[in-house]
């Protein structure tokens, strides 16, 4: 069961024609349906449709569910929370995760779902990916994750991971491009092949994703105009000032503040936001506590920490560097997070959240 190009249309078209004024219904695509609502073709779908209307049949594109949340859209069965206000920031919406198996991407999916989203957890890790999905939809008692494959750096890679997710769900509100690489060196030895990988994930990756999430937003938009999506790079606080003997990952960080910008100046005719957020540092992830290519191994080897003898001297200094005393976690990055998406009156921002480390003028 694969969508054809009109089904990759029509289904982000009918999350917008059944947009409540923050969301649109989950749409959920199939190849046949008995007894649909309405039946009807591509080009009558935006005069006949009816708010409310629970299956649709549009001829050459195939047949659509439509629902509260993903369970209520395949079977009817709803057990999503009731909740209004700033509760609701992303209850029901639909969101990507990239990098999102392990380390931030991981506490942010989780997060996410306490506030009530549908996540898609998309990684180079697929079992990874899905076999946290599993566990966070038993841990809710309802489908609140899928897991699904991507290489951020492969645009045919990239373009499947969309797919998958307006198959599944019909769309996608929220999309937070957090795949993320580093690796630390002077830029008298590093090799040219660490540099591009690292430029590679996390600023060619970026411009991939966004590239193909941001037409499935426009056509959620279109049916009324008012249908404001999100697009949220998780940068760093080394996209806010330089990084010793570690250029690769802060000019690629760098780089994605510009990408923002400028992609927010132009997504803005869509009602599509863009915006970084810039955390400090996740000390107890394995970006920076893996055993065997963690920041505090890499760093201690590089000499970057002058007088460190053991990984714990290379942490005792990095925290000592926080005037709030300790790393960033999930949970102070997904509030970010919410932040930005409730916020309908900003976007091209860079949003720090790094206890203080990096203060804006």
């Amino acid at each position: 069961m694969v969508m054809n190009k009109l089904a990759y249309d029509v289904a982000p078209l009918l999350r917008g024609l059944s947009f409540d004024g923050e969301k649109g219904d989950i749409v959920v695509f199939r190849d046949h349906i008995d007894k649909p609502d309405l039946t009807c073709e591509a080009g009558e779908l935006s005069d006949k449709f009816v708010k409310g209307m629970r299956s649709v049949v549009v001829k050459g594109a195939g047949a659509f569910l439509l629902g509260e949340d993903y369970d209520d859209a395949l079977n009817g069965t709803s057990l999503a929370k009731k909740v209004s206000g700033r509760a609701a920031v992303v209850n029901n919406k639909v969101c990507v995760v990239t990098g999102g198996a392990q380390g931030f991407g991981e506490a942010i999916a989780r997060e996410l779902i306490t506030h009530g989203a549908l996540v898609f957890i998309a990684d180079m890790n697929e079992q990874g990916a899905k076999s946290l999905a599993e566990e966070l939809n038993q841990q809710e008692g309802r489908t609140v994750a899928f897991g699904v494959a991507v290489n951020v750096t492969d645009e045919t890679s990239v373009s499947h991971m969309i797919s998958q997710v307006v198959q599944t769900a019909g769309g996608i509100d929220v999309f937070i491009s957090n795949a993320g690489v580093l690796k630390a060196a002077s830029v008298k030895v590093q090799e040219l092949s660490e540099f591009r990988f690292v430029t590679d994930v996390n600023y060619i990756g970026f411009f991939l994703c966004t590239k193909h999430v941001a037409p499935v937003m426009e056509q959620m938009n279109r049916p009324h105009g008012n249908y404001f999506t999100d697009i949220i790079s998780i940068s760093s606080k080394s996209a806010l000032e330089g990084s010793n003997r570690n250029g690769a990952y802060a000019g690629s960080k760098f780089g994605c503040v510009g990408l923002v910008q400028s992609f927010a100046k132009e997504l803005v005719e869509d009602n599509t936001k863009v915006n970084t957020i810039c955390p400090g540092n996740f000390f107890d992830g394995p970006l920076w506590s893996d055993p065997v290519n963690g920041l505090f191994v890499q760093y201690l080897k590089t000499g970057k920490v002058s007088g460190a003898k053991t990984l714990g001297d290379v942490r005792q200094y990095y925290e000592s560097q926080v005037p709030m005393n300790r790393g960033c976690d999930g949970a102070d990055v997904t509030r970010a997070i919410l932040y930005a998406v409730e916020q309908r009156y900003e976007t091209g921002q860079a949003i720090p959240v790094t206890g203080g480390q990096v203060m804006l003028n």
